[in-house]
């Protein structure tokens, strides 16, 4: 399952073994450690990035998810509120990369006291033993959350939002006329408009979706070729995974902005 773990240490030492530690459960095939990157807070409760997302393992495609994690605990305060109003583009792009619900944002913030340090990571695993033993090990607490379709799902409330508002401004415009009408024909030209944008945003979430997903079967495959045994078959299971998600993502999206393509063309 595709994962985003944090991991929080006491101080920077703990921190750099924990790092050690994860590498060395990606070499032996326990987990897919697709992206990794380590974060501290100060004594005033600013975050500083001690190692930027690193998609050392896989490619381009894998560091984005961690370093959205980061930009939504680093930024500035009331970034999360401002996500859910839809007050900040940034932030609520880095929801939507991040994949994960912004409980567990707050959940990580609250844990990830003033002097400590964490460890953020994208990673496949099957089970959380072999983490969670390891990272213990290192004096680590390790709290973990499966990345969600956030962007889908976001992308399916915010076109049915606008087909209503669309679908109302034109039952009203039925009964006017005059300089009343001319108003309501650019009101329904902006909710068109927006309708549009949110397709092409769709088009863009596919292509960055396969760009993640072709960076990270090019990990899993070249993590496979190092393995024997049961652990070789294991990284088969997981590629067959990550196509399968892909292909399921892409597929709810495609559709999605066909039928919205067809209610502008109505």
């Amino acid at each position: 399952m595709n994962r985003m773990l944090v991991v929080v240490f006491d101080n920077e030492s703990a921190a750099e073994s924990g790092t050690r530690a994860m590498r060395q459960l990606h070499s032996e095939g326990s987990i897919t450690l697709y992206a990794m990157g380590v974060v501290a807070k100060d004594s005033k409760g600013y975050i500083s990035v001690k190692e930027a997302a690193d998609p050392g393992f896989a490619g381009a495609g894998t560091g984005l998810a961690v370093g959205a994690l980061i930009g939504l605990l680093g930024g500035p305060a009331g970034m999360v509120v401002g996500a859910i109003a839809g007050t900040v583009a940034g932030a609520i792009r880095d929801y939507w990369v991040a994949g994960v619900g912004l409980d567990f944002v707050e959940q990580t913030g609250k844990l990830l006291q003033p002097g400590k340090v964490a460890l953020i990571a994208d990673v496949e695993e099957e089970w959380v033993i072999p983490v969670d033993a390891s990272m213990e090990a290192c004096g680590g607490v390790v709290i973990r959350r499966a990345r969600e379709d956030v962007a889908e799902a976001q992308f399916q409330r915010d076109v049915s939002a606008l087909k209503a508002e669309i679908t109302g401004l034109e039952d009203e415009f039925k009964h006017v006329n005059g300089a009343a009408g001319q108003k309501l024909r650019a009101k329904i030209a902006t909710a068109k408009a927006s309708l549009d944008g949110n397709v092409k945003r769709a088009q863009q979430w596919v292509a960055d979706m396969k760009l993640e997903a072709d960076s990270k079967i090019h990990s899993l495959q070249e993590q496979q070729a190092k393995l024997q045994g049961e652990a070789k078959t294991r990284l088969e299971t997981r590629i067959q995974r990550v196509r399968s998600a892909y292909d399921k993502r892409s597929a709810k999206l495609k559709l999605a902005w066909e039928l919205t393509k067809e209610a502008l063309a109505a």
